[in-house]
């Protein structure tokens, strides 16, 4: 997939006409990868992992020239795992783009999307 450095700023998912940019704030990421999904007529996801090299001021961005609105999307983040520190990266995880503008379909609430048990 053809993917450009693009740009820090603005934070979130910008389309500009062309294509997308994508930028997100990290100040402990070790690896980024944007996660492409397609979901078909039968329900069936794909996903699409994009790897995101570009860091200036821990803000990981990368432009996709295909993208167009409406896509879903999502990252997985790779890095330290240290919850009494603050610190939750976990690559098994699809997280949501915390500057989206909207996102789409319900969520379950269930336990494994805690980093914590229940009791």
């Amino acid at each position: 997939m053809k993917t450009w450095p693009g740009a820090a700023y603005p934070l979130g998912a910008t389309f500009d006409g062309s294509g997308t940019n994508f930028a997100l704030f990290s100040e402990v990421a070790e690896r980024v990868e944007l996660c492409l999904v397609e979901i078909e007529p039968d329900g069936t996801r794909t996903e699409t992992r994009v790897p995101v090299t570009e860091v200036d001021g821990f803000v990981w961005h990368a432009y996709l020239p295909q993208v167009q609105p409406g896509q879903l999307y999502g990252y997985r983040v790779h890095g330290p795992w240290d919850p009494e520190n603050g610190l939750r990266c976990n690559p098994h995880k699809l997280l949501l783009d915390p500057y989206a503008k909207a996102t789409s379909g319900e969520i379950d609430w269930d336990p494994s999307l805690f980093s914590y048990r229940f009791d």
